[in-house]
């Protein structure tokens, strides 16, 4: 069976790799000579004139990803050696909030949480038991809510102090929205997992792993590596034919049969690309309703400020920061204690901003000015401002999202497509794994 994949993302990699682990003939399609989608490394230089490579966005998984993760072991790339894997902490730069407790690290599901909500440093016993007593009435509820409920709808009994230095990070975080916009539905799924689940190797569910190699490194140059010339990188699918019972790929003076297609590129060129198709019926509903739902998708972008300066060392690897319009971002990496090992990384800090609105230069500026104030880093430079303008789509309650199926023999696959997540790289590995075993059964 010959299976054409558009699109050289995590979700295209994933069924590329999937599909041709299942048997099919693959050939893989991606327009850019760099394969990861919106999460791929960036070559850059620090204002000193030294080389590094960083990401075009500061990313965390976390231990419930358990697709991601068994997807880069099956490929050779060892979790545990290019993430490093933290207990559950969200702590910020005084102290104060979620932080497991060494003793707890190692607790099993939920009850490694459930020691971090305890021991929370300034909060009082009030809020902790608030926490925990909502914890369970989700856990109750089997994590099931009105589809029409927001985030900050679902917590609203949570104290204040929660709400900002707990639920509002984690949301910002998972949704790229606020809690008084996003979807609680999607919300309580992603808790479900990240609390209740199953996590991956050693590696409770709620474990954050940080990337301590560039995002290439972590699957993206693994897979081109596993699929060999079957990637052609720098190759543009401009059209895209019914020809029963298969379909055609074409580009620039090329095009070739396939028995199958998985589209696997962003919302709006899928939607575009879907929308313009012809093929024997060109009384596709179900094709043309698919990219109408597409288009209506809206989204939301992440800035991610790097900046160095010589000697600069956060208290920890991640910090949560506060928040407000004149102080953006919500955390902070320190990518020297992430790669200490590579000189060309120390003094190297993240900024990132979720839901993030404004122009780059702007947001650069609040972003240093806040680092000034809230970590004393006064001396910072910055590096590179990454602005992904259409980062993640707008999680919001009762989302329609577009089906995986487009038509016989023809599917889509990305963080977008209709599941339980929202737009994480698990979400898109999970998609492009379903959308490869569909097109081969």
């Amino acid at each position: 069976m010959r299976i054409g994949i558009v699109g050289a993302g995590w979700a295209g990699l994933a069924a590329a790799v999937e599909a041709m682990d299942l048997g099919a003939d693959v050939t893989l399609f991606e327009a850019t000579r760099t394969p990861g989608g919106r999460a791929r490394a960036l070559p850059a230089t620090r204002p000193d004139g030294v080389p590094l490579r960083l990401d075009n966005g500061q990313h965390i998984l976390i231990g419930a990803y358990r697709e991601t993760l068994g997807l880069m072991q099956r490929l050779g790339v060892a979790p545990e050696q290019v993430l490093l894997g933290t207990p559950l902490s969200l702590p910020y730069p005084d102290g104060s909030g979620l932080q497991t407790p060494a003793w707890a690290a190692r607790w099993p599901a939920p009850l490694d949480a459930v020691a971090a909500i305890l021991t929370a440093r300034g909060w009082r016993w009030s809020e902790r038991l608030a926490l925990v007593r909502a914890s369970l009435g989700w856990q109750l509820s089997g994590f099931v809510c009105p589809p029409s409920l927001t985030v900050g709808e679902l917590c609203r009994t949570l104290p204040a102090r929660v709400m900002d230095e707990l639920i509002e990070p984690l949301c910002v975080s998972a949704l790229n929205l606020p809690a008084a916009q996003a979807s609680a539905q999607v919300f309580l799924t992603v808790m479900r997992d990240a609390l209740f689940g199953q996590g991956f190797g050693r590696w409770s569910a709620s474990a954050l792993l940080l990337p301590r190699e560039d995002l290439g490194a972590l699957l993206p140059d693994a897979a081109c590596h596993r699929l060999g010339t079957r990637v052609r990188l720098g190759t543009r699918v401009t059209a895209l034919q019914g020809n029963a019972p298969g379909w055609t790929l074409a580009g620039d003076g090329w095009s070739e049969d396939f028995d199958r297609v998985i589209w696997s590129t962003a919302a709006s060129p899928a939607a575009v690309a879907i929308g313009a198709t012809t093929d024997a019926n060109p009384q596709d509903a179900a094709r043309r309703d698919w990219a109408s739902t597409t288009r209506q998708l809206d989204f939301t972008a992440i800035t991610t400020v790097y900046a160095w300066a010589p000697g600069a060392r956060l208290p920890a690897p991640m910090l949560a920061l506060h928040n407000r319009p004149d102080a953006p971002a919500q955390f902070a990496f320190d990518r020297g204690q992430l790669r200490p090992d590579d000189p060309s990384t120390q003094g190297v800090l993240a900024f990132v901003i979720s839901a993030s609105k404004g122009e780059r230069d702007e947001l650069q500026q609040r972003v240093l000015a806040q680092a000034a104030e809230q970590l004393g880093l006064s001396n910072l430079q910055a590096i590179q401002t990454v602005v992904e303008k259409r980062a993640t789509f707008a999680c919001t309650p009762g989302l329609r999202r577009p089906a995986a199926v487009i038509a016989p023999g023809l599917w889509a696959a990305g963080d977008y497509i209709d599941g339980p997540y929202p737009a994480t790289i698990e979400g898109a590995v999970r998609s492009g794994l379903a959308a490869a075993r569909a097109a081969c059964a």
